[in-house]
């Protein structure tokens, strides 16, 4: 041992080379002996499970040193009744004054009767609808009326400007018209000229339409189908419109030869008169049968239409109805919550105004005082339940209900905050005014979801992921009951999120109940066995200097 001693002194370099060997193996035969691997990863497992999601918002602030309320209509007008009286004790809910509600009750009746017209009127609109057999007969009817007077009409037409009524050597009235002016006047010629020629063109196309529709009519029969009259009918109002064209233009042409032959004192044959007054007849018919026609194929178009545009005025009528009726409620001044009427400012027969405090309830109950910020107050309803923890009562924990939210917030250096009032469900003697409190409002309850854990869900970009093990994936429980180590990793699975809370997070899609998730991965460090050989590594050995 001594001369083991003496070597190592004399020999310091080779002695901690010798001991760092060793312990270095002996370090390394642990983990070969033990399995350990550093380099593994672990993961911690969960379950995708359905149950119940709840949300909350929370807030801090103070039970209220003064359990006080004003009571405010939000109407104006004449108080008819007055059901309260000073330090009377009143429930939630109960009438502490009407104001006369003779208008409103006005408006109410009104906004009924307009929806029953509006009803009623949809009723018509939908029996119509319904009957299209009617209304494709009644188009029907309208067109063979206007083909009864169409044939005579379009003789009436080619009679006026292309017989030879007018002249006695076989000349067509066109060139009759055109030479009764003289041609010497270059002024007047050149007008006649146009309008003649213009009736001829007009004529010629009413011809063309007539005809076309007339076909049309002679082979449709009245218990064709929808298509079909409606086809006839647009054939039919065209003709109708090119012979009120062609009508026209001829009369533009007698009108202005009746004006000529009065300033030239030169006489135009009686004809001319008798072609005006037939000129007048079948105008007013084609103007008829036209206007009816119009309205007949309107009327099928439209018959949709008028039942859409009716269902939504019955709705404008609903919501003017539902606004009546709100409006009405506010002329019943109704206790917020429970408590004592400490103060009332009013008797039966005084004007009130909207806004103006009219009593002064003191509740009977603890009023917590909370501060929420804008996003979270949005949550926030008269009536939701509450969760209340005070500093000063550790192991107190109490229930509650929202009575009241400021409609106005307070700006403190840009930041809006919102006080809302929970009344605390049960008297404690321990609760003082002006205790701290803290206040988790439940917002929403989601039943029978699918839930995972927070820290499953991972963000990519825009999109969520959670980690699954698969099926067949194999995996064994860690030896240092870290996680489970798998031969295969897990896959991601795109997701989509619903609402969450401080635990768990709704998943809407993407996994299924009872899918292995990971909620935590636990690296492999390959770091490990550098610094566990670190640990053992001697000064001056790997870069270290060695002092004398």
């Amino acid at each position: 041992m001594r001369k083991i001693t003496k070597f190592a002194a004399e020999h310091k370099i080779i002695s901690l080379i010798i001991l760092a060997i060793v312990l270095f193996g002996g370090y390394e035969g642990y983990q070969s002996f033990f399995g350990v691997n550093t380099a593994e990863a672990h993961y911690v497992l969960s379950t995708v499970q359905r149950g119940t999601l709840v949300t909350s918002v929370s807030g801090t602030g103070q039970i209220s040193a003064s359990n006080q309320f004003d009571v405010k209509p939000n109407a104006s007008g004449n108080v008819v009744y007055l059901g309260v009286s000073q330090g009377q004790k009143v429930d939630a809910g109960t009438l502490i004054a009407q104001i006369d509600t003779t208008d409103a009750e006005k408006a109410v009746r009104d906004a009924e009767v307009n929806l029953q017209a509006a009803q009623l009127s949809l009723q018509q609109l939908q029996l119509s609808s319904a009957n299209t057999d009617q209304l494709l007969g009644n188009a029907f009817s309208s067109i063979s009326n206007t083909f009864l007077d169409l044939p005579g009409i379009i003789s009436d037409a080619e009679q006026i400007i292309s017989s030879d009524d007018l002249n006695p050597k076989n000349q067509a009235n066109s060139d009759y018209y055109k030479n009764f002016v003289s041609q010497n006047d270059d002024v007047n010629s050149q007008k006649i000229n146009l309008l003649v020629d213009s009736a001829l063109s007009d004529y010629a196309a009413a011809r063309t339409d007539y005809d076309a529709a007339f076909l049309d009519y002679k082979n449709t029969s009245r218990y064709a189908d929808q298509a079909t009259i409606e086809t006839l009918l647009q054939s039919s109002i065209k003709s109708a419109t090119s012979m009120a064209q062609a009508l026209k233009s001829e009369q533009n042409i007698l009108d202005f030869l009746i004006d000529y032959s009065s300033n030239y004192t030169k006489k135009l044959p009686t004809t001319v008169t008798t072609y005006k007054a037939t000129l007048k007849t079948d105008i007013g018919l084609v103007d008829s049968h036209l206007t009816d026609l119009t309205n007949v194929y309107n009327s099928i178009q439209n018959a949709p239409l008028d039942v859409q545009a009716q269902q939504l005025s019955i709705q404008q009528k609903e919501n003017a109805l539902a606004d009546a009726k709100d409006n009405l409620a506010n002329y019943y001044v109704r206790a917020p919550f429970s408590g004592i009427i400490a103060e009332l400012d009013i008797v039966n027969g005084d004007s009130v105004s909207a806004g103006t405090a009219i009593a002064t309830m003191v509740n009977y109950q603890n009023i917590a005082e909370i501060s929420l910020n804008e996003v979270d107050v949005s949550k926030v309803k008269i009536g939701q339940k509450a969760t209340l923890t005070f500093d000063a009562l550790p192991d107190l924990t109490l229930t509650g209900k929202v009575i009241g939210i400021d409609t106005i917030g307070t700006v403190t250096q840009g930041v809006v905050t919102y006080n809302v009032k929970i009344a605390i469900d049960a008297n404690n003697a321990s609760i003082k005014p002006g205790m701290s409190v803290s206040a988790s409002i439940i917002t929403e309850v989601k039943n029978d979801v699918l839930l995972v854990p927070n820290s499953a869900v991972k963000a990519s970009g825009s999109s969520s992921y959670v980690q699954v093990f698969n099926s067949s994936s194999t995996y064994s429980a860690a030896s240092s009951g870290q996680g489970v180590v798998s031969a295969i990793p897990p896959s991601q699975v795109q997701v989509v999120i619903g609402d969450s809370n401080d635990s768990v997070t709704e998943i809407t899609s993407g996994l299924n109940e009872g899918d292995t998730i990971v909620t935590q991965t636990i690296a492999g460090s390959s770091q490990t066995q550098a610094q566990s050989s670190a640990a053992f590594r001697i000064p001056g050995i790997g870069g270290g200097r060695v002092g004398g």
